[in-house]
């Protein structure tokens, strides 16, 4: 891990973790120093006394009877950068808050729980939410007060984080009863206002209107000319664009099937012109701040690459066209270069700001990833031979990219003129228009552009690269062993499908503690670039087993090695154990046990990240079919059946979970291929099924090794087999097949035909 030094004047901005070593000592040095996320190492510098979230800090403040004044953010997140440079920095407000508070750092990517928490505290008594987040606490952990971010100082109308700090200290010494009992309220309000359960005997709402209307729902709110839903900000959702390729599989024959294909199409392929693709070093930044998908916030994290590799892979199943796996293949590029550590784990996020190369210690937003046309003009002047005009490389690159002399970027999306006189590229023509216009072949254009992208992506690798948060989390490294597993299945790579099983290894290795049989929510690179954990741990919460069970189902899927089924299988019975709500049905996101988080939350919102539930609602079924567990079947539909009344009502904001509730209407097909693992035959007919994009499916392998795991856990597979000593294919359902087929084209109608049944029945 790198090393973090004060922000001084021989130091570069510290803020967003680019250390640069000081000539001189810092002046500060508190316990975060000792800590490994590099959020919080981010701050270890501060005059502020800051404590890890833990007993430590809770003891202190019980025996001095002092608030705790908690800050939750992220090493990416621009406003906490902002607010560590203008308060935490700040030598007279860092003494206010030392004296008068017990001061603790999370970082709400190591601490999800706490974070999830205060922020329905915040959300619920302020109306808005985001990072920073501020909160300050009776010393039992109770919230009373909290925000967002706050300037240091008053400013107009707004109080500073000095003010505010002075009078919540004035009322806890003058007013305290008041300030616990309001506190007290709102969060017997919010346990009784979070609390997803299902009444006994309750079954989960029907598939179909609950599928409509979210499509009604999303329809409402798709924006026509770019795609997305929204004007702006305007986010990928991923989430929303997998439910409608869904919702089109099993509504092909009718309107609104039609237009949810296209909704998600239109939405990807612009997506993928605009700027909040990376076109020069691959990958997408984490939302666009206009609705054409131009100007990005540019920080990029790794959950959003994951599932936007999968959304991409899965346009190209259903439309074949290229450019959609080109796409997925681009971004899984960038993870590999940037995101990865040698390890076999993936890294958390790169930051959104960097030094501009000017130079200077002032982090600009976008810095690494923009352009003057005079940079692009001297770095491409070559003359195009028979071009029309005399027409340089420049000349056809800037007309395809949009790149004008003044830039082009819309003083509105710049509101701190970071990018005046900078391009963000964006397609703005077809390959076939920018030919036309510059009167040469399609094929000498895609050549150009190749290779000017080639070039500038060699100039961006001298700039002062963003911080990079090297923090590697369990949930996300499952989302991107997902990502990895579906493309390298669908395109049938190899190298793809190895590093989704080096990510698996991984996990295993790093973040499966086997003594205590639990997974580790993360772990950090260390200062010789080795693997550290801390001690003691993380635990795992829910999307770390959620969202790696459907990595390893995802990897079985792709690999057909049955050891990632077996460990699926532990990892779902731990979960079950840890998490499952006996009483109401679903997961809580933390262990119940855990005396210092104060809500029991189950996530209802399918936002950045699906929600766990959503996820675990799937993975039980897909389980049940892989180990004949009829319980875990049972299972997802009391899940189902606890959040059946957001189903109802806003299925918009749970489409991954309509998803899940559309797999048990329509009931999952087996998929059994007899045959030996890797052999020619075998192969074909499994990249067959991987070809299609099949929802509502299982596929496993039969290799006639009746010691394997899948025989023990379902004994009907020793009855079938190999039809004239070819690999064979079975379609079942509910292990009721139909007749065996061992030819590729009609194994491939075969599944055709059942989805077109499946349909009309």
């Amino acid at each position: 891990m790198t090393r973090y030094l004060a922000s001084s004047s021989a130091t570069v901005n510290m803020a967003s973790g680019n250390e640069e070593p000081s000539s001189s000592p810092p002046r500060h040095t508190n316990r975060l120093a000792k800590e490994r996320s590099p959020y919080l190492l981010q701050h270890a510098h501060n005059p502020v006394d800051w404590y890890p979230w833990g007993q430590d800090a809770f003891d202190k403040a019980k025996n001095e009877d002092k608030p705790i004044f908690l800050s939750v953010g992220y090493s990416t997140c621009h406003w906490c950068h902002v607010m560590e440079r203008e308060s935490f920095e700040d030598e007279e407000i860092g003494r206010i808050l030392s004296e008068n508070f017990v001061c603790i750092k999370v970082d709400r990517e190591e601490r999800p729980d706490v974070d999830k928490v205060y922020m329905t505290f915040v959300q619920a008594t302020s109306g808005g939410g985001g990072w920073p987040m501020n909160v300050w606490l009776t010393p039992d952990l109770r919230p009373f007060i909290g925000g967002t971010y706050f300037p240091p100082r008053d400013l107009g109308r707004r109080p500073g984080l000095k003010t505010v700090a002075i009078r919540i200290m004035e009322q806890w010494l003058n007013n305290r009863a008041a300030l616990e009992s309001s506190g007290e309220r709102v969060l017997d309000a919010l346990k009784k206002g979070t609390a997803v359960a299902a009444n006994p005997g309750e079954s989960p709402p029907l598939a179909p209107d609950v599928a409509n209307r979210c499509f009604q729902q999303l329809t409402h709110s798709y924006e026509e000319e770019y795609g997305g839903f929204r004007d702006a900000p305007k986010f990928p959702t991923p989430v929303n664009l997998m439910f409608l390729m869904t919702y089109w599989s099993v509504n092909r024959s009718t309107s609104e099937g039609v237009e949810a294909l296209q909704m998600t199409l239109h939405t990807l392929r612009m997506m993928a012109l605009g700027g909040i693709h990376d076109h020069v070093a691959q990958g997408f930044h984490r939302y666009s701040t206009d609705s054409s998908w131009h100007v990005p916030h540019f920080e990029k994290m790794l959950y959003d690459q994951a599932q936007l590799a999968v959304a991409y892979i899965t346009a190209y199943q259903v439309s074949n066209e290229q450019f959609f796996a080109d796409v997925a293949r681009d971004i899984l590029l960038y993870v590999s270069r940037d995101l990865s550590d040698k390890s076999g784990g993936f890294y958390s996020a790169e930051d959104a700001d960097s030094v501009p190369m000017s130079g200077g210690p002032e982090k600009r937003e976008g810095a690494f990833c923009v352009w003057t046309a005079s940079e692009v003009r001297e770095l491409l002047p070559d003359i195009v031979d028979g071009a029309d005009g005399g027409a340089t490389q420049a000349d056809i690159f800037m007309h395809h990219y949009g790149v004008k002399e003044q830039g082009n970027v819309d003083p509105e999306q710049d509101p701190h003129g970071e990018l005046l006189g900078q391009n963000v590229l964006i397609v703005r023509y077809s390959v076939e228009l920018t030919a036309a216009r510059f009167g040469i072949s399609v094929e000498k254009v895609n050549e150009l552009l190749a290779s000017a992208r080639a070039k500038m992506a060699e100039v961006r690798k001298s700039r002062p690269r963003p911080h990079l948060d090297t923090k590697m989390l369990a949930s996300w490294n499952g989302l991107m062993l997902s990502g990895y597993a579906r493309v390298g299945a669908v395109l049938g790579d190899k190298a793809l499908l190895e590093r989704a099983v080096e990510a698996a290894n991984f996990l295993k290795n790093h973040l499966w503690d086997t003594e205590q049989q639990t997974i580790l929510r993360s772990c950090y690179r260390g200062d010789q670039m080795q693997v550290e954990q801390i001690s003691p741990p993380i635990s795992g919460f829910l999307d770390d087993y959620a969202f790696v069970v459907c990595g390893l189902l995802d990897l079985y899927e792709a690999t057909l090695q049955t050891e990632w089924l077996q460990w699926a299988e532990e990892l779902q019975l731990k979960q079950d154990m840890l998490f499952w709500d006996v009483q109401g049905g679903g997961y809580f996101c933390s262990n119940p046990s855990d005396a210092t988080v104060l809500l029991q939350l189950k996530e209802d919102q399918d936002g950045a990240e699906p929600s766990a539930n959503s996820v675990s609602a799937s993975n039980l079924l897909r389980l049940s079919h892989y180990t004949g567990r009829q319980e875990w079947l049972q299972r997802s539909q009391q899940l189902l059946a606890a959040f059946s009344d957001r189903l109802t009502r806003v299925p918009i904001a749970l489409p991954d979970m309509v998803r899940s509730l559309m797999a048990q209407h329509y009931t999952l097909k087996q998929i059994v291929i007899c045959g030996q693992r890797d052999a020619p035959d075998t192969n074909s007919l499994q990249a067959t099924v991987n070809s299609l994009f099949l929802p509502h499916k299982v596929l496993m392998l039969a290799d006639g090794d009746t010691e394997d795991f899948l025989y023990q856990r379902l004994p009907v597979l020793s009855s079938l087999s190999q039809q004239g000593g070819a690999a064979t294919a079975y379609v079942c359902q509910d292990f009721t097949c139909a007749l065996p087929v061992t030819d590729p084209q009609e194994l491939r109608r075969l599944l055709l035909d059942e989805h077109m049944q499946a349909e009309l029945g």
